[in-house]
């Protein structure tokens, strides 16, 4: 299956407990290099993260990003200072005693001593502690990695149909190469059968000399094995695209072989039109290994 190597994704998750946002984003590499940035809190979850995008990615430099806002209630701790109440409660029945005061204190009376009462935030657990938040985390990673994938297929699908064009002119072109050898290997048996001619009128010419100089003449300009092994090359390439499986590696390696039978080809077939269509079947796959290097 051809597929891009380049995308771009994002999500946020928004409740009343936290905002989650991740950013995913992928760009060529031989290999597939995941570049993480989240929270040192979110240490333990790393591997089933890594886990999750090697199940969805094959190859590629992928960076994912992760940021992490909770949303805490504070929990406030009232403590009471029993020491100084005894005294306060001493002291204010000293002054019932004596006329000074009437009634009983209420709790009004007493948040009006700042040293009767310590309220105070409890301190809660590092961010990313809560045993909620690792797996809504990775629940969202996985969720935009989804979403990767969903926009490299798509961009792969663009892929497949320029490589799918450039495969098919490649197979008309060596089609062409092949009329165009088998022309020039007429004018060869032409100028052959002079040549035999000429080793004939020779009284001392050798039989063995001549069948030797007629092989190495047909020997060095049939293309057959060449054309079968390139047409059989595109079959592959094929096979591959239509594949599940990630074959960018493989189409890379394909091509190499196609231009090393182009390249025996230029070297061996005959004819005056064989070396114009070697450097257009050359300049394609140029073209369609600049292509390959964007496939997963």
């Amino acid at each position: 299956m051809i597929k891009s190597m380049t995308g771009f994704a994002s999500l946020t998750r928004d409740d009343e407990m936290a905002t989650i946002a991740v950013t995913v984003k992928s760009v060529n590499h031989r290999h597939l290099d995941l570049q993480l940035r989240i929270p040192s809190s979110f240490g333990p979850i790393e591997s089933a993260i890594r886990t999750a995008v090697q199940q969805r990615l094959a190859r590629g430099r992928v960076e994912v990003s992760v940021s992490v806002q909770q949303r805490r209630v504070p929990a406030l701790e009232v403590e009471l200072n029993e020491v100084f109440l005894d005294a306060l409660s001493g002291a204010l029945d000293r002054a019932r005693e004596r006329g000074h005061i009437a009634g009983l204190m209420t709790p009004g009376d007493l948040l009006r001593f700042p040293q009767a009462l310590s309220i105070r935030e409890k301190q809660h657990e590092p961010e990313g502690s809560d045993d909620f938040l690792p797996p809504r985390v990775l629940e969202a990673i996985v969720a935009a990695v989804g979403d990767l994938d969903s926009m490299r297929t798509k961009e792969g699908e663009i892929l497949r149909a320029d490589l799918d064009a450039r495969r098919a002119l490649l197979g008309d072109l060596f089609g062409r190469v092949a009329a165009a050898s088998e022309s020039g290997m007429d004018a060869l048996r032409t100028r052959l059968e002079a040549r035999v001619k000429e080793l004939k009128v020779d009284p001392l010419a050798d039989e063995t000399l001549i069948a030797q100089e007629i092989a190495r003449f047909v020997g060095r300009s049939d293309i057959t094995e060449e054309v079968v092994r390139f047409r059989g090359h595109l079959e592959h390439w094929r096979a591959l695209s239509d594949s599940p499986e990630p074959c960018g590696r493989k189409l890379d390696f394909l091509l190499q072989e196609m231009n090393r039978e182009v390249n025996t080809v230029g070297s061996k077939a005959e004819g005056p039109a064989v070396s114009e269509l070697v450097v257009s079947l050359k300049a394609e796959l140029e073209k369609m290994r600049e292509q390959v290097q964007n496939v997963e």
